[in-house]
């Protein structure tokens, strides 16, 4: 029993050794993937595809505008085929404008979807080398509201360094963006 005993203290000892030893940090990884050369070519690219859809949607938000003020302000006077013609065209407007956005939105959102998926499979081999390099024994992402990270101490924020290393190992020679700030540090309610 004493041997047991005996066996587990340096077990014990070496894993405490270990703990103190180990080297935590954390990444806001929606920011960075956003804030490299790449994401922000991706970002201009996307929204130079979209910006005429965009325009065409607004345009035709201000058509379906100017048909309810017509009804609102002819309402009394107006006759009752008109009126009715009216409320038909701007029910049907509304309909189609809200199906075309709805359109649109998906459609961003599956392509901004696969951006972020192609930047952010090239960052995590990035990530993955600095964690080695560093001797990081774990890192973790504060992107989401779903991390369980109740705290962290914004002096283990990696995720400048992660998109200097990946714009200095990206193709092209694009001026480095402003570096985005950090994120507050997130702390657990009533905590001091």
């Amino acid at each position: 029993m004493t041997f047991k005993i005996l066996s587990v203290v340096p077990a014990l000892a070496a894993m405490s050794l270990v703990q103190a030893q180990s080297k935590v940090g954390i990444i806001h990884i929606q920011n960075a993937i956003i804030a490299t050369k790449d994401g922000q070519k991706a970002a201009a690219a996307l929204q130079a595809k979209f910006d005429p859809k965009r325009k065409d949607l607004e345009k035709k938000q201000g058509d379906l505008a100017a048909k309810q003020q017509e009804l609102n302000r002819g309402s009394n006077t107006m006759a009752e085929a008109r009126r009715t013609q009216l409320a038909r065209d701007i029910d049907q407007l509304q309909k189609s404008l809200q199906r075309e956005t709805e359109d649109a939105q998906a459609e961003l959102e599956q392509e901004q979807n696969k951006l972020l998926n192609e930047i952010g499979q090239k960052l995590m081999v990035v990530l993955e080398k600095y964690a080695k390099d560093n001797a990081y024994t774990l890192i973790l992402d504060i992107s989401s509201q779903q991390t369980p990270v109740l705290y962290a101490a914004t002096g283990v924020e990696i995720s400048k360094d992660i998109v200097d290393m990946y714009d200095k190992n990206a193709p092209g020679g694009a001026p480095a963006p402003a570096p985005l700030a950090p994120p507050p540090a997130k702390k657990v309610p009533g905590a001091k």
